[in-house]
């Protein structure tokens, strides 16, 4: 059963705008390994948490190092997902969580599906 569906879309653009009027900003986003990964694919990771958390219905209080996206051996992208982002998807019955990822035209995109 879904449990919930979210949807983001990140400027690469503005993204990097933002990273260079404030310093650390990428870093205060991303974990460690996300934050070296070139800007387009910085960007679809902040999205993609903004997207996880539109699907989990939090308004507040994530814990972005709290949701990291890895790639498998093929390049598909998923969550590792801890501490206070573990905790509501524990508490809304999510035993599963679908990511994908697409970087186009300046704009990276993420859609999340989150099912018990």
């Amino acid at each position: 059963m879904i449990i919930g569906i979210g949807v983001d879309v990140c400027e690469v653009a503005r993204f990097a705008r933002a990273c260079e009027r404030r310093p650390g900003f990428a870093r205060r986003l991303l974990t460690e390994a996300e934050a070296a990964l070139p800007l387009q694919s910085q960007a679809g990771r902040f999205a993609a948490k903004e997207a996880l958390a539109k699907a989990l219905r939090i308004e507040h209080g994530l814990g972005w190092h709290d949701a990291e996206v890895i790639l498998d051996e093929f390049g598909r992208p998923s969550f590792v997902v801890t501490g206070s982002v573990r905790a509501r998807a524990d508490a809304l019955g999510v035993r599963r969580i679908h990511l994908s990822l697409s970087h186009d035209a300046g704009v990276a995109t993420a859609f999340v599906v989150c099912e018990s």
